[in-house]
């Protein structure tokens, strides 16, 4: 049986009027991502899990993508972004208003990019025009590749496809092919496992593992935070203030954590966000965490957040005495 990543090319259906037309100088080729691809599965969650991504990365910031087209175009976010995880400085100004001061920005901005992915502009599968259009597929095109680069680790749903058709004008009119495009790797079943976020696996699969895992947690927790005269009873509740989980964290990985960076007794559910992404910071700063975590999701209680962060923490500390009926090894 062929690959499903092998590249496909076929004749163009009878429906491609639903697609845009532009004119085209002679020679110059147009891509257009069809209609269906945008409702596919994989499609959809790629973009979810990009999204999240952005948004757990960026919080701090106080920004917040909620459409990959509208609000990538610009470069501020994608400037954001790269400072963040490139730890660079780019004299561009905050907030581009024109078109024009937009598109400075934005060349600025990918081309501090293809230097970090050192990677040639003409070899890109993206520009400064397609991301400034809003095309979805190069700007997809270009946060996957961010990601592979700076956080390897992340989760990404293998062997995305779309349909696309390109247009090209020539002496004898316009020509269309349809073709498919890959857009994330076609990992084997190794590879593909070592990607899958074990929490959505253990709670899908294996929920009869969750509480003997919640039970080794507290455990764990409570050995290490009685020294500080502390204890948890409910990890449901008592992690969504922030306070336990970061000085957990201190006794952990020997953080001195001054009383003035969090809020030792939260009043109001910004202060318990501000704590709870100062501990975030601190478990990606150790390179702890290897899947996007909303702060959000642990200030409302979220179980599988809240577990996904503990056990980070866990599964260093206690590496060679974890119980074998807590090990997450879900999927043979």
């Amino acid at each position: 049986m062929e690959s499903e990543c092998i590249y496909n090319l076929l004749q163009l259906p009878t429906n491609v009027e639903a697609l845009p037309v532009e004119e085209l100088a002679q020679g110059e080729k147009k891509k257009y991502l069809q209609p269906d691809s945008r409702k596919n599965s994989k499609f959809e969650e790629l973009q979810k899990v990009l999204m999240e991504w952005i948004n757990s990365t960026l919080f701090r910031e106080h920004i917040v993508v909620q459409n990959l087209e509208e609000d990538l175009f610009d470069g501020l976010v994608l400037h954001h972004l790269l400072q963040k995880l490139a730890s660079i400085t780019l004299e561009v100004e905050e907030i581009a208003l024109t078109a024009s001061n937009q598109k400075r920005k934005l060349t600025i901005v990918l081309e501090a990019l293809h230097q970090c992915l050192q990677l040639e502009e003409n070899s890109a599968k993206w520009n400064m025009e397609s991301i400034f259009n809003k095309d979805l597929l190069a700007t997809l095109h270009l946060l996957v590749a961010m990601a592979k680069h700076f956080q390897p680790d992340l989760a990404l749903p293998a062997n995305v496809q779309v349909e696309v058709v390109t247009t090209e004008s020539t002496k004898s009119g316009l020509k269309t092919v349809k073709s498919v495009e890959q857009i994330t790797d076609c990992n084997t079943d190794s590879d593909q496992q070592s990607k899958v976020d074990i929490f959505d696996e253990l709670f899908k699969l294996a929920p009869e593992k969750v509480n003997a895992v919640k039970e080794a947690i507290v455990k764990f927790v409570n050995k290490n935070m009685e020294r500080l005269g502390l204890s948890v009873k409910n990890i449901d509740t008592q992690f969504a203030d922030g306070v336990i989980l970061i000085l957990l964290i201190g006794q952990l990985e020997g953080y001195f954590l001054n009383l003035k960076d969090f809020f030792l007794t939260p009043s109001s559910p910004a202060e318990m966000l501000h704590n709870v992404n100062l501990a975030i910071d601190l478990l990606k700063e150790g390179d702890l965490l290897h899947y996007p975590v909303n702060p959000e999701d642990i200030t409302n209680g979220d179980t599988k957040a809240t577990l996904r962060v503990l056990y980070s923490l866990f599964s260093k500390h206690k590496k060679n005495e974890v119980p074998e009926e807590t090990k997450i090894e879900v999927g043979s």
